[in-house]
Parts: C-alpha cells; sequence; structure tokens
C-alpha cells in the first residue's frame, strides 16, 4: 500500500477499548472497580480485567491492594508532560486568539516574559479598518503596558533607573507603580490606558504553569477611542477564560 502521509483512518478495537478505560478512570476521578469499569464503557467484565492487566503492565492505570480497584498511573503523568514539552506554545495558543479577536473586534497577542519585559510572539489582528497594529519581536514594556503589569504583578522586575515616560499617563513613580501592580494580583487581569501610546488601550491576563510561574500573557488591544473603559471591562471574562484553558496545556 502506498503511503499518504496521512495517518490511517481504520482502529485497532483493542487500543480503542483501552483508551475508553483510561477515559472512565479519568472521568471518575476516584477508584474504580472492573464491573463499574465494564458498565461505564460498555465492555464486558472478561475483557476490561486483560485490558486492565495490561494496562498496569504498563503503568498507565493502579491497582489498590486495599480497595480491589484502580485508578490512573503515574506514567500518565509521565506521558503529559513529555506531551506538554514537545507542544510548541504559539500553535496551541491560536484559537484562543483567533477567538478573542471574534468576540471583541480587537487585535489579540501572545506575549512571553523575559528578564525585564516581554515578547510579542504571536497576534491576531483585528478586521476592522482602524486597529491597533501589534508586532512579533516588540517588546511590552514592563511598566506602561498591559501585558507588562501582569509580568510584574506575577513576579517580573523592573530594571533599575529612572522610568522611561512615553506618554502622560505612563506611571513612573515606583510607589504609584506597586499600587497598581498590587491592584493586577488582586483581580487577576491588567489594563493600561494610554500609557504606553496615547490611542492605545489594552488588557491583558496571565497564564500560570501549575507551580503558579507565570508562562505567557494574552492580551486584547485596541484604539483608545473605540476600545474604552467599558469594552475593555467586557473583555476581561472571555480573555481570562481563555488565559485559564491555555494554561492547562503550559
Amino acid at each position: 500500500m502506498a503511503r499518504t502521509g496521512r495517518p490511517a483512518t481504520r482502529q485497532v478495537g483493542a487500543v480503542q477499548r483501552a483508551v475508553d478505560v483510561l477515559d472512565a478512570l479519568a472521568e471518575a476521578r476516584t477508584e474504580l472497580g472492573t464491573n463499574e469499569i465494564a458498565r461505564r464503557t460498555g465492555i464486558n467484565v472478561s475483557s476490561i480485567s486483560r485490558l486492565l492487566s495490561t494496562l498496569a503492565s504498563a503503568g498507565l492505570v493502579q491497582h489498590v491492594p486495599s480497595s480491589g480497584r484502580y485508578r490512573l498511573g503515574v506514567r500518565i503523568l509521565q506521558l503529559a508532560g513529555a506531551a506538554r514539552d514537545s507542544l510548541d506554545i504559539r500553535t496551541v495558543s491560536r484559537p484562543y486568539l483567533e477567538e478573542l479577536t471574534e468576540l471583541t473586534g480587537e487585535t489579540s497577542t501572545l506575549s512571553l516574559p523575559g528578564e525585564h519585559d516581554l515578547l510579542t510572539i504571536d497576534f491576531v489582528q483585528s478586521p476592522r479598518s482602524v486597529r491597533s497594529v501589534a508586532e512579533i519581536g516588540r517588546n511590552s514594556v514592563a511598566h506602561a503596558t498591559a501585558a507588562g503589569k501582569v509580568f510584574l504583578a506575577w513576579g517580573g522586575t523592573l530594571p533599575d533607573g529612572d522610568l522611561a515616560v512615553y506618554t502622560e499617563q505612563t506611571i513612573v513613580d515606583r510607589s504609584a507603580l506597586a499600587a497598581e501592580i498590587a491592584k493586577v494580583l488582586e483581580r487577576g487581569w491588567a489594563q493600561a490606558l494610554g500609557e504606553r501610546e496615547e490611542d492605545l488601550n489594552a488588557v491583558a491576563a496571565p497564564v500560570c504553569d501549575a507551580a503558579g510561574r507565570l508562562r505567557a500573557v494574552l492580551g486584547v488591544q485596541g484604539p483608545a477611542l473605540r476600545f474604552r473603559p467599558r469594552a475593555m471591562l467586557a473583555a476581561v471574562d472571555p480573555l481570562i477564560e481563555r488565559a485559564a484553558l491555555l494554561a492547562t496545556t503550559v
């Protein structure tokens, strides 16, 4: 048979049944006995016993001697970690960026934290004729952007010396900035109102891993004349929701 480069469409029944068993244990979030797994999957008990024996030998499920039941094994965590390591965060985040732009009508961005600021690595442009223009490779100034404030709230640091003034709205007093960052950490998102560019407003939310470390920042930005505080606030919930979804993959 010629190779097409596409995955085969025919499935191996035993493998599919093993996946069904793993799905049942994952959905239950607790230990399950053989009969309960059979009931949930629709697979006969004798087949379930053989599948569990095979999965247990591979470390994908674990038999609990005290109860005679089964739960997911440690190997699942190892495989999940390897899968996360192989994912390109830009690829994973792209659908969320597209959804944010569709919902808000504004430009959505993905930034990664560096030493003292963040770097924009992807964006989805607003479809409107008047729009903010994002650039891949552009730095988000920590004290003057929404993404930068998220960076500071989740452990980022500022360089020494005076903070640069970009507009009349730029916060350059370190005490005032500290109060702003405390507010960001408390509510879980940040905003910037004409602080780096007079005609640009933005909101941003953190993407943190299971240990609470900042891995990325999602943002929505738009022209100040249109993306006003009410529109910015309306964008916050979908922004936070998608940041939380993206966080499950990092």
